[in-house]
């Protein structure tokens, strides 16, 4: 059995529940398949939206929990786990083994990359992408505008500088006497 769906489910048209995951082994050059011989289970009152997909685990089961609500065109990897009353919106994606605790919201489009933990009560805004675990609840963005790759590279590496360098620049400015025009 590739699927348990408990009591008072929906699961709209064009879902598919059970599929293999990406379980695949380069193996000398060459991509060997893993068999996927876990399931996907859904808790009482889950709601899955047109066209979303969720893969089977590949050992331990996929999980969805109570009252969990997926909207349309989303992707749940093999061996993730959805916290109960967790919604995510349209075209998000969570490769896999991530776990997303209860009572999340991930918006539209946001992707998660894969064997991350999500804290209980986080909201992801759409179009962000979460590249590592969020260990405290609360409210996380991560967008930034599409350019060149090496341009991308230097804009994210100040970013993670500009903190400590207004700190800098604070400290600095009380040292300094103010110009007057």
């Amino acid at each position: 059995m590739k699927r348990v769906l408990a009591a008072h489910c929906i699961v709209q048209a064009g879902a598919v529940l059970g599929s293999d995951g990406f379980g695949f082994a380069n193996e000398n050059g060459a991509w060997v398949k893993i068999p996927q011989v876990g399931r996907v289970v859904l808790a009482d009152h889950v709601e899955i939206g047109a066209n979303t997909t969720i893969d089977r685990g590949a050992l331990d089961d996929t999980l969805i929990g109570f009252g969990v609500k997926l909207d349309n065109q989303i992707q749940i990897a093999h061996n993730c786990s959805i916290g109960e009353h967790t919604a995510l919106a349209g075209c998000v994606g969570v490769a896999g083994s991530t776990v997303i605790g209860a009572r999340c919201t991930i918006g539209g489009a946001a992707m998660l990359f894969g064997h991350l933990s999500i804290a209980d009560g986080t909201h992801v805004s759409g179009g962000s992408a979460v590249i590592s675990s969020i260990k405290q609840p609360g409210a996380y963005t991560g967008i930034f505008p599409i350019e060149p790759h090496k341009n991308w590279e230097r804009t994210a590496a100040t970013l993670r500088q500009l903190t400590a360098l207004r700190a800098r620049v604070r400290e600095l400015e009380k040292h300094v006497k103010p110009l007057s025009f």
